[in-house]
């Protein structure tokens, strides 16, 4: 059996206690070997979730203790400062997303690693749904037929904590997720037309965008994100085709889990599984019929990073592709500030 993957966690705020260190701890040859935090409330958190786990002040002094990787999960104008001191000392490293502000960013960033000779990849997590890997079943079935039109929502509601701007807007992080998943199912993005608000109470901070991507291939890509919902959410997925149209109103919980305390360990093979009441439905000629779902299983993304650092496989998520939704999300903000079409790669 191949010896485990020691990974260490830069951050332990909302993001690396809940949606990276129980996924790391449950994914297959890896395990926590560090997190980087400063905060005494953030320490004890830790010592609490992962008794024995030590923390430390730096970045430079968990890679000295001998970890093989790092994540990092701190906020977004952190992520590249971080990056790059990962790959000066050798390590390889995980950024979560928003990967960069900017598609120049994250493009020297990749470079500078590829040059080190180090490996970088980003947390698309997202790409190990339940609801967006049965989308990517049938489209490449071609049980769908000939896909026209994709459309895809990231709707909540208010989050009780109120709206944080670390993310850098609404706009660079569910929209890392949805473009993201656009392009690994129908490709790279000739033009974009996008809307997002401008909250003057949060000094301009997006919280809803709508974003219509044209893809190279001639499907039509049309994405929502809010985190204002009023009312009832929107379908998540609805792809049509030639074929049919297939929908799908909710994924498959895993982030609800996580957040409630619940994890891959603890729920053993039902994580990721969604109840048949929940299945998507393929619709022709106005009759639907259930279609079994896939199973989610973020902890994958992890399981990937550990055999791409033995050496035994690709990385779980292409730096390129991220560079590559970071150039769309920066067409879609100067397409809503100027309210017009803006094309890619002209």
């Amino acid at each position: 059996m191949a010896k485990a993957v020691r990974i260490g966690l830069v951050g332990y705020g909302k993001g690396g206690r809940f949606f990276h260190a129980p996924l790391l701890t449950g994914a297959d040859g890896c395990t926590l070997a560090g997190v980087v935090t400063r905060s005494a409330e953030r320490r004890a958190e830790l010592a609490g979730d992962h008794p024995g786990v030590p923390a430390y002040d730096t970045l430079a002094a968990l890679v000295a203790s001998g970890i093989d990787a790092v994540a990092i999960t701190t906020p977004l104008e952190s992520h590249m400062p971080l990056v790059h001191e990962a790959i000066s000392l050798g390590v390889p490293v995980v950024c979560d997303k928003p990967f960069a502000p900017d598609a120049a960013s994250a493009r020297e960033a990749v470079a500078v690693a590829e040059q080190a000779g180090v490996l970088l990849t980003v947390y698309q997590n997202r790409r190990w749904d339940a609801d967006f890997s049965t989308v990517a079943r049938l489209v490449d079935s071609g049980e769908l037929g000939t896909v026209a039109r994709f459309e895809s929502r990231m709707e909540q509601y208010r989050p009780a904590a109120g709206f944080s701007p670390v993310s850098g807007g609404l706009l660079r992080d569910f929209g890392s997720h949805v473009v993201d998943q656009a392009m690994r199912l129908f490709g790279p993005v000739s033009s974009v037309y996008a809307e997002k608000d401008a909250r003057p109470d949060l000094d301009g901070l997006d919280t809803w965008f709508f974003a219509s991507l044209h893809h190279r291939d001639g499907v039509t890509s049309h994405l929502w994100g809010d985190l204002d919902l009023q009312g009832g959410p929107g379908w998540r997925f609805r792809v049509t085709g030639s074929g049919g149209t297939f929908a799908v109103n909710s994924d498959d919980g895993q982030a609800d889990q996580l957040l409630a305390g619940r994890t891959p360990a603890s729920e053993g093979p039902a994580w990721g599984s969604v109840p048949e009441e929940r299945w998507g439905r393929l619709y022709r000629d106005g009759t639907g019929d259930t279609v079994p779902s896939e199973q989610g299983d973020w902890t994958r993304f992890y399981a990937g990073l550990a055999a791409a650092v033995r050496g035994d496989g690709p990385l779980p998520v292409d730096p390129w592709d991220s560079v590559a939704t970071l150039e769309v999300l920066d067409a879609a903000r100067t397409s809503a500030e100027k309210g017009q079409v803006v094309e890619i790669g002209r």
